[in-house]
């Protein structure tokens, strides 16, 4: 570990690396990031990979619509193939209420150059063939967005942060963060203590533990995600399939290799890092399965995994900065396809620049002000 570094930052997933190279790349030589895993190990590397700009939050879509467009460049800057399929966002919605909020958020997306429009059942049905059109009213669909490799996001990030001079330490805990008075921090790790101006916490779902230290509320909270693979599925064969999302249910899928990848989010899941795959969701999956897309009940299922969504009390992120303590975290699922934007904020919030948009609502500071900021666009 250096003794010293002009900033740690604290998580080594999407986000973190994100802002190690936008950092680096600025011409911030000293940047120090601090894993206690490997790179990519935690939320990002569980993710479904989906990437989008349709929410209804406008900073959302700002934050969405600006890390489109940098995966789309992402072969060139930083210079890492991501597999990117830009094959769509299809949300299936079978309530009245949905239907006039999504017309809503439609606007709102068109009103920012997102492409986004509102189908009938039929349209939403000829763009995901699998999809059982029973009960619903409509769909909203936009084509720029799809889903991408989040491993290979992180590590073409991480390629280039280092290229740049990055620093990065893996297999490294975060134990205390001491301010020493003279507007420094020195972070104490199981590998020896560095000291530095500034630290940014891109610690995902261990995030409030990380604001402890420092005396900032973080008020995210783990919740298990599980999803699964099916086997090969023929008929899928040189389709286009959208992320296909039926939004009363959260159920959804998107192609993987020869197959799907397809989970459902479970209400009755409870706080905790909890990484095991638990039977308790099946029946509620299947249920939903058998009424949204009930072919797939026939294709067998290859394998799966667990992972964790990093969860606030909106749903919304945490972006802000208390004195020199940064802090990127509690995107609620929408920390991968936030990326690449939260990395050029979070660099130019360190660098006392302007950020290309206010994020100043995000700040941890808005629930002690009754101001949360609730996003309906969430699986």
């Amino acid at each position: 570990m250096p003794s010293q570094a002009e900033v740690v930052v604290i998580g080594g997933g999407v986000i973190g690396t994100s802002v190690a190279f936008h950092l680096a790349e600025a011409g911030v030589r000293d940047v120090v990031v601090v894993e206690k895993d490997e790179l990519g190990s935690g939320s990002t590397c569980k993710a479904a990979g989906g990437v989008r700009a349709q929410f209804s939050d406008e900073l959302n879509i700002r934050l969405g619509a600006r890390s489109l467009e940098a995966f789309q460049r992402f072969p060139q800057r930083p210079g890492q193939e991501i597999d990117l399929h830009q094959v769509g966002y299809l949300f299936l919605l079978s309530s009245r209420d949905h239907v006039t909020a999504f017309e809503r958020n439609v606007d709102l997306q068109n009103s920012l150059g997102v492409p986004s429009q509102m189908l009938t059942v039929e349209e939403a049905r000829r763009l995901s063939p699998l999809v059982e059109a029973d009960g619903l009213l409509a769909a909203a669909f936009s084509p720029d967005d799809g889903h991408c490799t989040p491993e290979s996001v992180v590590l073409g990030y991480a390629t280039a942060a280092r290229r740049f001079g990055a620093r990065f330490r893996t297999r490294t805990t975060v134990r205390s963060i001491v301010g020493t008075g003279s507007d420094t921090f020195r972070v104490e790790t199981d590998r020896g203590a560095v000291s530095t101006p500034a630290v940014v916490c891109a610690a995902g779902a261990w995030s409030r533990e990380i604001g402890e230290m420092v005396g900032v509320d973080l008020p995210v909270s783990p919740f298990r995600r599980q999803v699964m693979f099916t086997g090969p599925m023929p008929e899928l064969h040189d389709r286009v399939t959208p992320f296909t999302i039926d939004f009363g249910s959260t159920f959804y899928f998107h192609r993987e290799g020869r197959g799907l990848l397809f989970g459902m989010s479970d209400p009755d899941e409870t706080p905790g890092f909890k990484l095991d795959m638990s039977d308790a969701w099946l029946p509620r999956l299947t249920e939903a399965i058998a009424r949204r897309a009930p072919r797939l009940l026939d294709v067998g299922v290859r394998n799966g995994w667990a992972g964790l969504y990093e969860v606030t009390p909106d749903h919304n992120a945490l972006i802000g900065s208390a004195g020199r303590f940064f802090y990127a975290t509690g995107f609620s699922g929408h920390g991968f396809l936030q990326g690449p934007a939260v990395g050029e904020v979070v660099r130019d919030l360190v660098l006392g620049r302007e950020p290309f948009v206010d994020v100043s609502a995000l700040d941890a500071s808005r629930f002690a002000a009754g101001q949360a900021r609730p996003e309906l666009n969430r699986v």
